[in-house]
């Protein structure tokens, strides 16, 4: 369709005008899709002219279907131009992003880049090309485009709205092919409508035969593409008969016939070339006439593509050879037999001197029996995608090496490698798949480990019955064994956080911990101090906080020890611990670009700062992590964030969106349930309930914590829950019930050296105490060490106050309810601190409400801005912690300011350090 002229499209034609005509002042992608021949390349040609023409940079690039298993082939593609601009990025984007490209070997020491480092240097680089002029993305055929680049994209187009940069993104049929950009805009391409399917035909084919014409008509359904081409082939076969175009065939084979018959009066050199052309994966003029030469066995020169051009199936130019649509390239693979194909994927193997990744994809190509020596190439493959941060590319190599196994060891590893690599990318059900295949063939003790734990990590869901503990536990005893106490421990790892999801018993959690401690790994190795914390989070606590209190003095841990160690902390209740390992690893994780893992480490970063009411850590690290589980599809994650949010919520007195978010999490819970989600969503709708001043709902609810007979029962929860349990018991019987839970707590986790459950269990003692015994229990609570529970110490000072009050020691009350106050007011906690001014203004001093603090007129992003602002960083680095663009961090300091009353950067520090 080389006709500027676009018929029947004037309201796709606007939008493509107006995506481009907003650039100057902000970014936005468009997603257009359609059947082909549709017009999607046309449109995508008058954006270029008009971009053009406004003064725009235009990258281009489009999928090649031989081409999907080369990674990040389509980015290299359309930012080749800005090579020399990757000089000037971060060093580690600058690394990940060349090594992403083939154009750096990564050090032997050096981890493969993770994805979210290269696609944060791509939107990096185009933010430095958008400097100079608006930049526009032009992508077409996208879904042939190679899966990393597809999800680089994705990442880009939920970015680029601060930036004058634009994404315009065609692909055949539905979205569904570039599911990583959900929310992108879309524009999908129809049918012409007769009127304009007339002007195009009266256009580009004018004095058509009647009898032809009715055919075209009826036989493109409206398709340009077909308006355009299929009056060539009906003109030339006045009767379409089978094979060529008959009306029973689809659109798509009626067009790729149409293309095919003009392949029949090329000469043969001619269609050697382009044979050589469809297999190839390049598109080099050079690499595909050496390669044809190389097939015939005679010189091959440019001169033979002329007939070629000349009917309209390929471009060319002095480097590169291109077919004028896909479907020609269809057309001409269809129109040989298979062992030519074959042949021409051998050429092409034998010729790609110095490409071994290219030579091995067409060897797997070229071959149709299994060949253990290319799928050992294959392996290699695999592993460099992985070094280059594309395991997707890296997971198709691993099941094509797989299918082309003749030995049963080879076939059994590449098949769980493969597995295991489609579990890491989410890809469950594939992952599942692979498992099911491996399940049959002979396996050793160490594969058949690795599949018990690969099985397990697919079932999480799955409650952990007995039997699947004790199978675990013995698999990991003789992995141990056999030699790897590693999988050994990962094997007691997954044992220990299924014990943790729900009790098994006790006598074999401890087992649990036994086989991991007879492990010849060092005593404070994270996985092995996770496994105790996890299976004995009660019983094991002492051990647990002695190993966190050891590897805290020593220091040296990485960043993944540091996520371990955190989530065990957590899992012992020990927040104050949890903390400092949980940020260490966030900031570590941001830097490697592991976003998956960073939001799993900001969720439980979030819990231990609602038990602190750390707004300022714990606002940001929820906002973040609902984002970036949002973008990682980590639903498991995602409940967590939003309980967390919830909770926040609660605390600050925000009831309704405490109510609705919760709701939320506990609608998504259901769907995969197990006792420590619902133990959480159960003492989150207790904290509600306490801030809602509806103490008998709050009872109700954190009760199922404590009762066996509840889905939502569990124990080792019960020390975070006891305090809301006690609060919450107004009637005798309430009362009773909760004192007997109590009892039975003090004597599992009474002798806990955590904080927060020496100070949980205090506090629960002292409100539900005897009158005679009360006022010595609120003493002893208030003796303990309560530097790190700020909000534990202010409700215990307001219930010691009230309970003063209501004894008629007026005089004695004011103080521990002034202390409440005050406290629970810089804590922002409003439904207790309204309490506390209750309870004063009861006992005869008045109190006032308190005003807004300052941070509490941003969003969490924005606060999590502005701290790092305030610490002196610049919007380029904001932006790099982030995964934002400096444009967009911009943009949200342009809205801080005025709500801070400030007009500066170096006003924030004081601002946020005033509250």
């Amino acid at each position: 369709m080389a006709d500027s002229t676009l018929f029947g499209r004037d309201t796709e034609l606007a939008a493509v005008d107006a995506l481009i005509d907003a650039l100057p002042e902000r970014g936005s992608a468009l997603l257009m899709h359609g059947a082909p021949g549709i017009g999607k390349s046309a449109l995508l040609e008058h954006a270029v002219t008009h971009a053009r023409k406004s003064g725009c940079t235009v990258l281009r690039t489009s999928g090649v279907q031989a081409e999907t298993h080369l990674p990040f082939a389509g980015l290299h593609q359309l930012t080749h131009t800005l090579t020399d601009r990757v000089a000037r990025l971060p060093r580690a984007q600058a690394d990940a992003l060349l090594g992403a490209f083939g154009m750096a070997e990564p050090s032997a020491s050096a981890s493969a880049p993770q994805f979210f480092l290269i696609a944060l240097a791509t939107l990096s680089l185009l933010g430095e090309a958008s400097a100079d002029a608006p930049v526009l993305l032009v992508v077409d055929d996208a879904q042939w485009l190679d899966t990393p680049t597809l999800d680089v994209l994705g990442f880009i187009a939920r970015r680029v709205g601060a930036e004058p940069l634009a994404l315009l993104l065609a692909l055949r049929g539905d979205r569904a092919a570039w599911p990583g950009a959900s929310g992108v805009p879309e524009l999908s391409l129809g049918p012409l409508e007769q009127a304009a399917a007339d002007a195009l035909l009266d256009a580009r084919n004018p004095g058509l035969d009647p009898g032809v014409r009715r055919l075209v008509t009826e036989m493109s359904a409206g398709n340009p593409l077909a308006l355009i081409e299929l009056p060539t082939a009906l003109s030339a076969n006045p009767v379409p008969a089978e094979p060529l175009l008959s009306l029973v065939l689809p659109l798509t084979a009626r067009l790729e016939r149409a293309f095919a018959s003009r392949l029949t009066d090329l000469p043969s050199d001619a269609r050697d070339v382009l044979l050589i052309a469809a297999a190839d994966d390049g598109g080099a003029l050079n690499e595909v006439l050496a390669a044809a030469s190389a097939h015939t066995g005679t010189e091959v020169s440019a001169r033979s593509l002329e007939p070629a051009i000349a009917a309209g199936l390929v471009r060319v130019d002095a480097f590169r050879i291109g077919f004028t649509h896909p479907l020609v390239r269809s057309a001409v693979l269809g129109a040989v037999p298979l062992a030519d194909r074959l042949a021409a994927h051998s050429t092409l193997a034998r010729t790609l001197d110095g490409q071994p990744d290219r030579q091995a994809w067409h060897r797997a190509a070229a071959i149709g029996r299994p060949d253990e020596s290319v799928a050992r190439q294959l392996d290699q493959v695999a592993v460099r995608a992985r070094g280059r941060g594309a395991p997707v590319v890296a997971l198709t190599a691993l099941e094509r090496a797989t299918a082309l196994s003749e030995a049963p060891s080879g076939k059994v590893a590449r098949l769980l490698g493969a597995a295991e690599l489609a579990l890491e990318l989410g890809r469950t059900e594939h992952a599942s798949i692979l498992a099911q295949q491996t399940e049959p063939l002979r396996l050793g003790v160490l594969e058949r480990a690795r599949l018990i734990l690969l099985r397990e990590r697919l079932e999480l869901h799955v409650a952990a019955s007995p039997a699947r503990l004790h199978l675990l536990i013995t698999t990991a005893e003789r992995a141990g064994e056999a030699g790897d106490p590693r999988l050994a421990l990962q094997l007691l790892r997954t044992a220990a956080q299924r014990c943790w999801w729900s009790d098994p018993g006790r006598e074999l959690r401890e087992r649990v911990v036994a086989a991991a401690e007879r492990l010849p790994v060092p005593d404070l190795h994270p996985d092995l101090v996770y496994t105790l914390a996890a299976a004995t989070p009660v019983e094991g606590a002492a051990t647990v906080l002695d190993r966190l209190e050891r590897v805290e003095r020593q220091g040296g841990y990485d960043v993944l020890a540091a996520a371990t160690l955190g989530t065990a902390a957590t899992m012992v209740n020990a927040y104050d611990h949890a903390t400092g390992f949980l940020r260490h690893a966030a900031t570590g994780l941001r830097g490697q670009g592991r976003l998956g893992m960073l939001a799993q480490t900001l969720v439980s970063l979030a819990f231990s700062a609602v038990h602190t009411v750390d707004w300022k850590t714990g606002l940001p690290a929820v906002a973040e992590a609902l984002r970036l589980v949002d973008e990682n599809s980590q639903a498991r994650w995602l409940s967590g964030a939003r309980i967390a949010k919830a909770q926040f919520a609660a605390l600050h007195g925000d009831l309704e969106t405490a109510r609705a978010v919760i709701g939320e999490a506990e609608r998504q819970i259901l769907a995969v349930a197990n006792p420590s989600n619902l133990a959480f969503i159960q003492i989150t709708r207790g904290l509600i309930g306490l801030a809602a001043g509806n103490h008998a709902e709050a009872f109700d609810c954190v009760w199922r914590v404590f009762d066996p007979s509840d889905p939502a029962y569990h124990p080792f929860l019960q020390t975070i829950a006891i305090a809301e349990l006690a609060e919450a018991a107004t009637g005798d019987e309430q009362r009773a019930t909760a004192k007997a839970a109590l009892e039975r707590l003090d004597k599992t986790a009474g002798a806990s050296q955590a904080q927060l459950v020496r100070v949980n269990l205090a506090f629960a003692r002292a409100l539900l105490a005897e009158e005679e015994q009360a006022e010595q229990h609120f003493r002893s609570a208030l003796d303990l060490d309560m530097s790190r529970a700020p909000f534990a110490r202010a409700r215990l000072m307001l219930a010691y106050g009230s309970w003063l009050r209501r004894r008629r020691r007026v005089m004695e009350a004011r103080t521990p309810l002034r202390i409440a106050r005050e406290s629970l007011a810089a804590l922002g906690v409003e439904s207790w601190c309204e309490r506390a001014r209750q309870e004063l203004r009861a006992a005869g001093e008045g109190s006032t409400r308190e005003s807004r603090t300052d941070w509490d007129l941003l969003t969490p992003q924005e606060l999590q801005i502005a701290q790092l602002a305030a610490d002196g960083l610049t919007n380029k680095e904001i932006g790099q912690q982030l995964y934002l663009s400096p444009r967009t961090i911009g943009a949200h300091l342009y809205r801080i300011f005025p709500k801070l009353g400030i007009t500066s950067r170096g006003q924030l520090r004081e601002k946020l350090d005033a509250n």
